[in-house]
């Protein structure tokens, strides 16, 4: 039996892991097709505000600072987020079943990358805000290309994260080691991978209520001097609490789904792990909806370019659709662009012919 479960089963299909596992992934059609829909529309939202908010700090100049560049990674992330989810819509119930152990790899592989690219960035959006509050700066002076740096940074992190099942720390030659939720990955690599999570988001807390205790007691300093109350928009508070609902909701969005993973990795069979993954998806997808929602809603600038954008979207629009109108030819309109002037010569043979 030992030998069996130490035999690599690379070239199997994903049914054979589902059934090692004992996880029932099945889908009624009616709510599949459903899904899928109502997922897709999610989707798209995701793909188009993301690529917006992208764009708005592209076209902007007055978003051309650390923060931004932060923010504008993390939608980033939140749009390779939406192409997983498509990915995943349409590769889950019976046809996860079909699904090669590449094609599985990549599925989950996908999730992985783009989770872990929106915890780095949070971190790193972290202390850069941190930065700032301590010299109490409403942008830091972190240089381009030290942002550059840090960008490729938790890109080459997060990729290297998502492959590292791919690379060997998996249960595909140890079949008693499979965990129910990813049928290939070890629980080992389940429980590595939430408890670092978590202990990130840990990290993460702990900064910003640092940076919420220095911002109060540095309020209360400069109250007493001030002859008016202070202009919030030119200290760093502003910013702070938009990546501080950024947070929250990524941490009331993905926990659960952490704690889920924990759990199977622990091997718990009394949990039952299975019944909650759906529900534990659908609150990542809106997690990656709700955040141009809040970029949108907590900074007005970005609202406004969003709005400049999709005006200049419309007149661009408009005048193609101008253009081509103008630009069809009629045939009269041809006919008589392409005749010429009768000449003198042609005038005085028509007079001779009159004479004669």
């Amino acid at each position: 039996m030992a030998h069996l479960n130490q035999t690599c089963h690379y070239n199997e299909s994903m049914g054979f892991f589902y059934n090692n596992s004992g996880a029932d992934d099945k889908w009624y059609s009616a709510q599949l097709t459903l899904v899928q829909v109502v997922g897709s529309l999610f989707c798209c939202f995701i793909l188009v505000s993301n690529a917006m908010v992208i764009a708005a700090v592209i076209t902007n100049k007055r978003f051309h600072y650390p923060f931004y560049y932060l923010l504008a990674n993390l939608a980033a992330s939140d749009f390779l987020a939406g192409i997983a989810y498509v990915y995943l819509m349409f590769n889950t119930g019976e046809a996860s079943r079909k699904l090669t152990v590449k094609g599985y790899f990549i599925r989950q592989g996908l999730l992985d990358v783009s989770l872990s690219a929106s915890l780095a960035n949070l971190l790193v959006i972290a202390l850069e805000r941190y930065i700032s509050v301590m010299h109490w700066n409403v942008h830091s002076n972190l240089t381009k290309r030290r942002v550059t740096l840090l960008i490729v940074l938790v890109w080459a992190i997060s990729i290297f994260m998502g492959a590292v099942p791919s690379l060997g720390w998996n249960c595909i030659c140890n079949l008693s080691d499979c965990s129910q939720l990813a049928p290939i990955f070890s629980r080992s690599y389940l429980v590595f991978w939430s408890v670092s999570n978590l202990v990130v988001f840990l990290v993460m807390v702990v900064i910003y209520l640092r940076i919420y205790a220095y911002v109060k007691k540095k309020t209360a300093m400069l109250s007493p001097h001030t002859s008016g109350s202070i202009n919030r928009k030119r200290t760093p508070i502003k910013l702070i609490k938009t990546v501080m609902v950024v947070l929250g909701a990524f941490v009331i969005c993905w926990t659960p789904g952490l704690v889920v993973l924990l759990l199977d990795g622990l091997n718990c069979t009394s949990c039952n792990v299975m019944k909650l993954k759906r529900w534990l998806l659908l609150l990542a997808v809106l997690n990656s909806v709700m955040n141009p929602c809040i970029y949108s809603y907590k900074d007005e600038e970005m609202w406004t370019t969003f709005k400049n954008l999709l005006r200049c979207i419309g007149n661009g629009t408009r005048r193609q659709r101008s253009t081509k109108a103008n630009a069809r030819p009629l045939s009269s309109t041809h006919d008589t662009g392409n005749s010429q002037p009768p000449s003198e010569e042609t005038k005085n043979d028509e007079q001779d012919i009159l004479k004669t």
